[in-house]
This record gives structure tokens, C-alpha cells and sequence, in this order.
């Protein structure tokens, strides 16, 4: 079902909006995906967390240490979010 990410947009706390090719958005809370340790220790960081950026090529997301989030498990978390709502 791979679904290439277009768009992403950090908000507060762990929190980063996603936008993928297909339209479908929605927020997903990262600190419930991963533990902030080994290539995702520097996530914790705030800051830091705030420069995700999109890798068109692999239509992820991913950070400049090289930690980056499938995008399959990601658009099911959004998916299955807006079937709560």
C-alpha cells in the first residue's frame, strides 16, 4: 500500500502533520511510535525534532542523523485515526 509522504509539518510535542500523495492527512504523535533511544536519541531534543524533513526520493520522512519512519506504519496511523473520529 505504499503511500509516498509530500508534505511534513512539525507541531508541539512529537507531534508532526503529514500529508500523503493520495490527500490523506492527519497528525501522528511519534513519541507513541518510538522510543527516543539509539538513532532516534537526538529525536528527544525538541528542537532538534523540528527538522524533519520529507526524502522525496523514498517518500518518507527523516531526520539529517539518518533516523527516518516507514511510511507504510505511518499512513496507517493516520488512517486509523480518522476511522476513530
Amino acid at each position: 500500500m505504499l503511500k509516498d509522504i509530500i508534505q511534513v509539518i512539525p507541531k508541539e510535542n512529537y507531534k508532526l502533520y503529514l500529508n500523503f500523495e493520495d490527500n490523506c492527512e492527519g497528525v501522528v504523535d511519534i513519541s507513541q511510535l518510538v522510543e527516543f533511544s539509539g538513532i532516534f536519541a537526538p529525536l528527544q531534543d525538541l528542537n532538534y525534532f523540528q527538522t524533519v524533513k520529507v526524502n522525496p526520493e523514498w517518500g518518507t520522512i527523516y531526520w539529517s542523523n539518518g533516523a527516518d519512519l516507514d511510511s507504510d506504519v505511518l499512513y496507517s496511523v493516520v488512517i486509523s485515526s480518522s476511522l476513530d473520529q
